[in-house]
């Protein structure tokens, strides 16, 4: 047997050549690196923006937001405090707070079922107000019909005035939006007594001249306040929690002054300034050599401190042909204390001084007779300076001198 071999197995032939593919590869399975930066960066840029502003609004802007969300969510009823009184030294009051009302309304708060209803019923209110007020209509109606929360129609309202608005409002059967509060007006008993040195108060009760405002610090007080919280819609919230803070009134003050002695002060001090035609008028400071205590200090022309805007009888007279700018200038000419406001030369009042040297170097005494001589006239190096008085007042002691304040005679001490 012939013998064969054994064939081996074919074997497949692979053709190794590699292919080039001249065409470009694109994938569509994958993000490009570029867009994925690019949308990184947006990202964190959006971000800081945003930490920047919330940083912005929360230390910059912080304070300020609170207090507008404040603002806008609460409702703040100021109390007045009572203003303390003034006293003279033997306590009578020379300046008291008489009790008075404000007169608010809440605009949004008089309405009706339909707009036409409620257009006439504001006309009504507005009528009524200014006729019981004696306020201009156009302008009492153009609060009513504003979009404010609170709108003032009138200060300071005596109680018949205001009996009179509560009669109508219990007639017509108005519980809400018109509102009377209590409040305080100063009030000067004696009127124009001590008006320069007392001073008076504006209408919010702020002292403006004088003692009143010195002592506005002592006297005023400090206010009180109801808050309560109010919605989106301006709205106070029904049934929400109050909180009541109570004014603190006012320290009472006592003067030196004894209103007595005033008055005697004024009394002639009106009657030298009138006898001797001043036109400047006067002022006399009366004073308890003992302990320097100002019993007194009166100047004249005075004013009435109820009506310190009304100009006095020696500003009457022009006080309507000035500007604007003038009047001010003249009502505070005629409000100013004219013993500590203006200044004057020492003139007879340092005769006191020359007086007490001359005592005290013993150049003279108090009554010795015939030391001094005044001829009306005193020749000191050639010039002649005159005495005050155009009759002379001849032969005299220190004492008379002095009651007489003449001129020659202390220019003899030298």
């Amino acid at each position: 047997m012939e013998n064969k071999k054994r064939k081996k197995p074919k074997t497949k032939k692979y053709n190794h050549k590699v292919i080039k593919i001249k065409n470009g590869f694109e994938s569509r399975n994958f993000v490009y690196t570029g867009k994925l930066k690019a949308l990184l960066i947006v990202t964190i840029f959006i971000f800081v923006i945003l930490v920047v502003r919330i940083g912005f609004v929360q230390f910059v802007q912080g304070n300020f937001l609170k207090e507008k969300a404040y603002q806008q969510q609460t409702i703040n009823q100021i109390i007045s405090p009572k203003r303390g009184n003034i006293y003279d030294a033997t306590g009578k009051a020379l300046a008291i707070g008489a009790q008075v009302d404000t007169i608010t309304i809440n605009p949004t708060k008089l309405v009706k079922s339909n707009e036409t209803d409620t257009k006439d019923y504001k006309e009504k209110i507005a009528r009524k107000l200014s006729e019981i007020f004696s306020l201009d209509y156009e302008d009492t109606l153009n609060k009513v019909s504003s979009e404010a929360q609170v709108e003032t129609i009138i200060k300071k309202v005596e109680q018949e005035k205001v009996d009179v608005l509560k009669q109508w409002m219990e007639e017509n059967k108005i519980s809400v939006g018109i509102n009377i509060d209590e409040d305080t007006k100063r009030y000067y008993p004696y009127s124009t007594v001590a008006s320069s040195v007392i001073g008076f108060c504006g209408n919010d009760n702020q002292g403006l001249s004088g003692i009143e405002a010195k002592w506005e610090s002592v006297l005023t007080g400090t206010p009180g306040k109801i808050v309560s919280s109010k919605g989106s819609d301006q709205q106070e919230i029904p049934n929400a929690e109050e909180t009541y803070i109570s004014a603190e009134n006012g320290s009472d003050l006592t003067l030196s002054i004894d209103l007595n002695i005033q008055s005697i002060v004024e009394k002639y001090l009106k009657q030298a300034v009138d006898e001797n035609e001043c036109s400047r008028g006067g002022n006399v400071i009366a004073m308890n050599p003992k302990t320097g205590d100002i019993l007194a200090m009166a100047s004249y022309p005075d004013y009435d401190l109820n009506n310190p805007f009304t100009p006095n009888s020696a500003l009457a007279p022009t006080y309507d042909a000035l500007s604007s700018e003038d009047k001010s200038k003249a009502l505070s000419k005629m409000w100013i204390n004219k013993s500590v406001g203006e200044t004057y030369e020492p003139g007879s009042t340092f005769k006191l001084i020359t007086a007490a040297v001359a005592l005290e170097e013993n150049i003279t005494s108090t009554d010795k007779a015939g030391d001094f001589y005044c001829q009306g006239y005193e020749d000191v190096s050639g010039i002649n300076i005159s005495c005050w008085t155009k009759t002379p007042h001849g032969v005299q002691t220190l004492r008379r001198s002095l009651c007489n304040s003449c001129n020659p005679a202390f220019m003899q001490l030298r």
